[in-house]
Formats: C-alpha cells, sequence, structure tokens
C-alpha cells in the first residue's frame, strides 16, 4: 500500500470487528484493531462495528476510551458506525439503559432494537444514495432505526415500514460521520466501507480530524 493509504482503526472492545476489519482491507484502507487511547491517535478513521450497545459503552468507559472518541470525533474524525456503532454516534437514543452513554456527533434520536429481537432478524435490499450500482444487501439484527433527524443531517437510505406507509431511516451522514442500521460488512459487498474509505480520503486531504 502506498504511503496515502488511509489507517482505519475498528473499535475492538466487542462485536463483529474481524468482519469489519476484512471489509476495510477489501476496500483498499489499512485496517487496524483500537482497543486504546494510543492505538485511537494513530487511526485516520475509526469503524464502531455491531454488536450491544449497552456493553460497548460500558467497555469504552471502563478503557478509558469514551473521552478521547468523543475529542476526536468533534475533532472532525471520520467515524463509521453499523447497528450498536449507530447508537453510540447517536446524540439521543430510546429504549437504552438510563445510564447508557453514546459517544454521539450525529443530530438524530435513534430507537434501540426498533426493529425487533434477535430471531425477528431480516434482510432486505437497499438502494443507498450515493451508490449508483445495485442495491446494498442489508442485513439487520436486533437493529436500530432513526426516529428523527436534524437539519444538518443526511439521509442516505430508508426502509419501508411493515405496518403502514412510514418509511424507517436506516442510513444517515452527517459532515465526516456515517451510520447504517444493517450490517453490510456481513454480506460481502464492501461498497458500503468503499464509501468511507472515501470520505476518511476526502478528510485527510482537507486535514480535518487528523491523527496525531
Amino acid at each position: 500500500m502506498s504511503s496515502s493509504t488511509p489507517v482505519i482503526g475498528v473499535l475492538a472492545l466487542q462485536g463483529d470487528v474481524r468482519e469489519h476489519l476484512v471489509a476495510l482491507a477489501e476496500a483498499d484502507a489499512l485496517a487496524r484493531p483500537v482497543r486504546r487511547a494510543e492505538e485511537l491517535a494513530e487511526v485516520d478513521g475509526l469503524v464502531i462495528p455491531g454488536g450491544e450497545s449497552t456493553t460497548i459503552s460500558k467497555l469504552a468507559l471502563a478503557f478509558g476510551l469514551m473521552e478521547p472518541l468523543r475529542e476526536r470525533v468533534a475533532a472532525g474524525m471520520p467515524a463509521y458506525g453499523s447497528c450498536a456503532g449507530m447508537i453510540m454516534l447517536a446524540d439521543k437514543i430510546l429504549d437504552g439503559r438510563a445510564d447508557q452513554e453514546t459517544i454521539g456527533g450525529i443530530d438524530m434520536t435513534v430507537r434501540r432494537n426498533a426493529f425487533g429481537r434477535q430471531n425477528e432478524s431480516f434482510e432486505s435490499a437497499i438502494a443507498f444514495q450515493g451508490l449508483t450500482q445495485d442495491p446494498v444487501h442489508g442485513v439487520f439484527i436486533r437493529a436500530p432505526w432513526v426516529e428523527s433527524v436534524g437539519a444538518g443531517v443526511e439521509v442516505l437510505a430508508e426502509l419501508p415500514a411493515a405496518d403502514g406507509p412510514e418509511s424507517r431511516i436506516v442510513a444517515v451522514r452527517q459532515g465526516n460521520l456515517l451510520a447504517t442500521s444493517f450490517h453490510p460488512e456481513l454480506t460481502g459487498d464492501h461498497r458500503v466501507h468503499a464509501y468511507f474509505v472515501q470520505m476518511v480520503e476526502n478528510a485527510a486531504a482537507s486535514g480535518a480530524g487528523g491523527r496525531s
């Protein structure tokens, strides 16, 4: 890889870390796990994987990572959260634990486990704004959805509601932050990760959120 290859971390506290590392590598990034603040300081961008958002939150606090994560995100570091990672990037959450903390950064309200329990997991084709080829194959596992977004948030994908005419927001972007309700890392289709890698490259070129 060239010296300009972006270094992208995957928060490796809990969840499907390996799958994201593989997807990022396939999207031509240098991917590495992040468990400590000094490792976070060495990456150009970060993926927050699916898993259990309450567990990720507790472990981030226990490992002394929550404040460094908030500081890097606030400074402009690109971050992508899938499923539980979407919850971690939300400014507000519904149906979470009373003591649950998030990194925040995206002006959205997310409902935890909105699509149901583990046995109600499903897959669906998703039209993803910015990806002009075939729809993305979305895997939804105890997935959240976005209840509402602020004016600065771009909605990238919606899923028709099963119980009415409304659509559920399942992918958003705000500045250098990206979040999806679904798991693209489980499908072998790495276009969402390539989209994020491009975000990281653009941020690096502009000097936003640079590593120390």
